[in-house]
């Protein structure tokens, strides 16, 4: 695997480029300790909340039309769902402490789950997941903490490779934290301090290093965002470069800290641990 250690200075640069002011428009959710949220193409937004250990889908709306969850073991139980991914048809739970990921349908019923740590084969092994994705041929992407690697899995659960381990050379991971993939299926990984990027054969592409620790990063069609619990930056993965720009609200009871956020139709929204808030575009 290559994997090209790109030293952005201009990245660095233009962190505060461009910056762009939101208005506040509604509030949608209540939740007790919202950990991550995502939107489906269709526009269904899906949370995992830490604290009930449960899984919420909203309309287009902003009305709750369905949980699922509660603490266990058993199918369709949670141990602090960390992160949630959502593709035409199918919703994947990350089941952190639970050392699986969950599948459900759209309609957040129950599909199947993974779970390979007892398993013979270590190379497939993976503990903690913190994120798991899928490509456009339906190939899982999990993001294993425990081994600091991703695991490769086909559509139908058989295990193709790892990589970005410690034989990844400058793309090895450190402190992987989330991962995103793009609609031409390269994946994202918010490292200590910089994003690493492969393609969906393991290739280490870039190393960006980012001037921030951010805690989140997140990807809706070509909007990527990146935050901390106190700012939010963006780039679009079609504008050269990785420039990205500092995106801010006039709104004074947006409470610190952000959990996450995402550009979905023009709108911003903000994940913060009790809701959802939705800004426009000034």
């Amino acid at each position: 695997m290559r994997c090209y250690l790109i030293i952005l200075l201009l990245f660095l640069a233009s962190i505060n480029a461009l910056p762009q002011t939101f208005t506040y428009q509604n509030s949608i959710g209540k939740f007790k300790k919202a950990t991550a949220f995502t939107v489906s193409p269709e526009g269904a937004i899906y949370v995992s909340d830490a604290a009930s250990d449960e899984i919420f889908k909203l309309d287009t709306l902003g009305n709750i039309v369905k949980y699922v969850g509660g603490y266990g073991w058993d199918e369709g139980d949670f141990d602090q769902p960390v992160d949630i991914f959502a593709n035409p048809l199918s919703v994947y739970v990350s089941d952190k402490n639970n050392h699986r990921i969950q599948k459900f349908d759209k309609d957040l019923n129950f599909i199947s789950l993974l779970f390979t740590r007892e398993d013979d084969n270590k190379d497939e092994h993976f503990g903690y997941p913190l994120s798991a994705v899928t490509s456009n041929q339906g190939d899982l992407f999990i993001l294993d903490s425990e081994n600091k690697r991703i695991i490769k899995f086909d559509l139908f659960g058989n295990f193709i490779m790892n990589f970005g381990g410690f034989d990844a050379g400058a793309c090895a991971l450190s402190i992987p934290k989330k991962m995103v993939v793009s609609q031409s299926n390269n994946l994202y990984v918010l490292d200590d301090k910089r994003i690493i990027e492969f393609d969906q054969y393991g290739n280490g592409l870039n190393s960006i290093p980012t001037d921030n620790d951010f805690t989140c990063i997140t990807l809706v069609f070509d909007n990527m965002m990146l935050n901390t619990d106190h700012q939010m930056v963006m780039i679009n993965l079609k504008s050269p470069g990785f420039k990205f720009g500092t995106l801010k609200t006039d709104d004074p009871n947006l409470q610190e800290p952000f959990v996450s956020s995402l550009i979905f139709n023009g709108s911003l929204y903000v994940l913060t641990p009790a809701e959802i808030r939705i800004y426009k575009l000034e």
